[in-house]
């Protein structure tokens, strides 16, 4: 199976460590939105000069005069390789130096833009659509979608039949709020999924894009595809189990968190488990 197929599962169970945690792990029905709906409640475009603005006003004065030196050589790098390295210090800077991840992304993307191979694309790609997934704020998760786009399509050009990218732009359109017509997104997805019905990107996708549009039945008709063929896979057994949640369906709801809860060591995750089992047995 390819490495991004489990895309999501790093950054994903990651979220649902912090959500079982820190909150609820099931939100109010009435929170689901589609993307639509999320675009209509904010729509403030978000530029990466402001994101840029905001990290620099977490840098201390070394590191702005270490940043004012890489930005000055961009402006003087008229030579495709000149800008191509620096671009890759940027990146390195954000990343390494300060920990931030806006601007180390979007670096990262400009380089690969400029490098235009399609492993350079794809890495950067997948940069933005790895925080994409456990975004929250519409405005942001357009901003995530449209750079991860852009990357995408270029990686497709340069090569077509590569099935992970064309579902990694499925999904910016599917999560990213780029679009008013979320089956933009789907159609290109599910035709994968029907050719390849293993894909388990693909299944995924769709089952994630379902369960955010409220869609329970066909969220659960893909989880099961997952966990029937790949019973560990943690993230697709905890999103099995929060569509029946959601949908309202206690008794399943109840017999996959205990399958969740027998998967996960942290006593906290299981803890937090054990509170919404017995919530959904009252």
């Amino acid at each position: 199976m390819k490495k991004q197929q489990f895309l999501l599962v790093g950054g994903a169970c990651l979220l649902f460590t912090l959500l079982l945690v820190f909150g609820r792990t099931v939100a109010s029905k009435s929170s689901n939105q589609s993307p639509v709906q999320s675009q209509q409640i904010d729509n403030q475009q978000i530029k990466f000069e402001d994101l840029l603005q905001k990290a620099k006003a977490k840098i201390s004065l070394a590191q702005a005069q270490r940043l004012m030196g890489l930005e000055k050589s961009v402006v003087r790098g008229d030579v495709k390789e000149q800008q191509l390295h620096v671009f890759h210090q940027l990146a390195r800077f954000w990343a390494d130096s300060v920990h931030i991840f806006e601007p180390y992304a979007y670096y990262t993307g400009e380089a690969a833009k400029l490098e235009n191979s399609e492993k350079s694309l794809t890495f950067a790609a997948h940069l933005f659509l790895d925080n994409l997934m456990t975004e929250t704020q519409p405005a942001m998760q357009n901003w995530l979608a449209g750079n991860a786009k852009v990357l995408f399509e270029k990686a497709i050009a340069i090569n077509p039949a590569n099935d992970s990218s064309r579902i990694g732009l499925g999904a910016c359109y599917i999560f990213g709020n780029i679009s008013d017509n979320p089956m933009q997104g789907i159609l290109p997805v599910r035709e994968i999924a029907q050719k390849d019905p293993d894909n388990v990107y693909a299944q995924m996708v769709l089952g994630l894009g379902g369960k955010k549009s409220g869609q329970y039945d066909k969220a659960i008709e893909r989880f099961n595809s997952v966990v029937q063929k790949h019973p560990d896979n943690l993230e697709a057994v905890f999103n099995l189990a929060e569509s029946y949640d959601l949908k309202g369906d206690a008794a399943n709801a109840i017999k996959w968190y205990g399958v969740v809860k027998k998967m996960v060591a942290m006593p906290e995750a299981r803890k937090e488990i054990d509170k919404r089992i017995t919530e959904l047995k009252k």
